[in-house]
């Protein structure tokens, strides 16, 4: 079931705070749920464990995760039929035009590089809320 959860996969802790931050400041309420690597957040939208799987409104995903690497989950995400079309941002300090590139070969719905001043990136947050939590209108979820 789709819920309105935010998932954020991210290893770094002072990126986790700072988007922590920035949600709080741009009075973004939806529950954030951290995936620390890319191992857990692969667990946490696949679940076999007779837990129901999340199914975030939207997916913060970083590219540099220890164990798998986020394009790994992204493609894992996509060749999936009950989570091919969840929302996934990808949200890196990657400068690499091949991550890019790649990111979008594989279907990422947006690339954003992390804006180093936190102004800017609460702006960034900003709009990220108003385009996928609440303008967008996602597909009906696969059964």
């Amino acid at each position: 079931m789709r819920s309105n959860a935010i998932l954020l996969v991210e290893d770094n802790p002072d990126d986790i705070e700072l988007t922590k931050r920035a949600f709080a400041k741009a009075k973004i309420q939806n529950e954030l749920i951290i995936a620390r690597d890319g191992q857990q957040a692969i667990d946490l939208l696949f679940r076999d464990d007779n837990v129901q799987p999340i199914r975030p409104v939207v997916t913060l995903l970083d590219l540099s995760l220890p164990k798998i690497g986020g394009l790994e989950v992204l493609s894992r995400i996509r060749k999936d039929n009950r989570t091919k079309h969840l929302p996934v941002v990808v949200l890196t300090s990657s400068n690499e035009s091949a991550d890019l590139f790649q990111s979008y070969d594989l279907g990422v719905n947006s690339y954003i590089r992390k804006p180093v001043e936190f102004n800017q990136f609460v702006e960034a947050v900003s709009t990220l809320q108003l385009y996928w939590i609440i303008l967008n209108e996602p597909p009906p979820e696969a059964e």
